[in-house]
């Protein structure tokens, strides 16, 4: 039951920012759909293991796969579906834990919220990468097998 509500509330968050993105209105569903996506993945794959930087590793790299199939599916830039897409994983709460340690000069603890935020955003960023890598060689490796004679 968790996954369903999480899964509806990520997909409101993240057609909403499309909205705010100004992305195409027939592409806001999507936008959702993408975000959604991801989010469960991270969901699934943090109650695995209860790592947050890896499941938001995995939650990004499906965000950037989906998006790449939605891009192809509707002819529009990738980036209208990963940008909204990746919204429900940013570190947004623990950057604010980060800061608000800062203002009660507990350091440590501030500290230690910005280490994980740091760690969590530079996951998302490597699995869009990597995503985007492994989409390239997929799509080379398919031409050259459509190519041959």
């Amino acid at each position: 039951m968790i996954y369903v509500v999480q899964g509806i509330l990520s997909f409101i968050a993240a057609a909403a920012f499309g909205v705010v993105f100004n992305a195409p209105k027939k592409s806001l569903f999507y936008c959702g759909v993408v975000g959604m996506t991801g989010w469960i993945v991270y969901m699934y794959v943090n109650s695995l293991n209860q790592d947050q930087v890896s499941a938001s590793f995995a939650g990004a790299f499906t965000v950037a796969f989906v998006s790449h199939i939605m891009s192809k599916k509707f002819k529009m830039p990738m980036i209208i579906f990963s940008v909204a897409g990746i919204i429900p994983l940013v570190p947004g709460g623990t950057a604010y834990n980060a800061m608000r340690s800062v203002v009660e000069k507990d350091y440590a603890l501030a500290l230690e919220f910005a280490s994980l935020a740091l760690l969590i955003s530079g996951s998302i960023a490597m699995g869009l990468v990597f995503a985007e890598i492994i989409t390239q060689l997929w799509t080379k490796a398919i031409l050259r097998i459509k190519t041959k004679p």
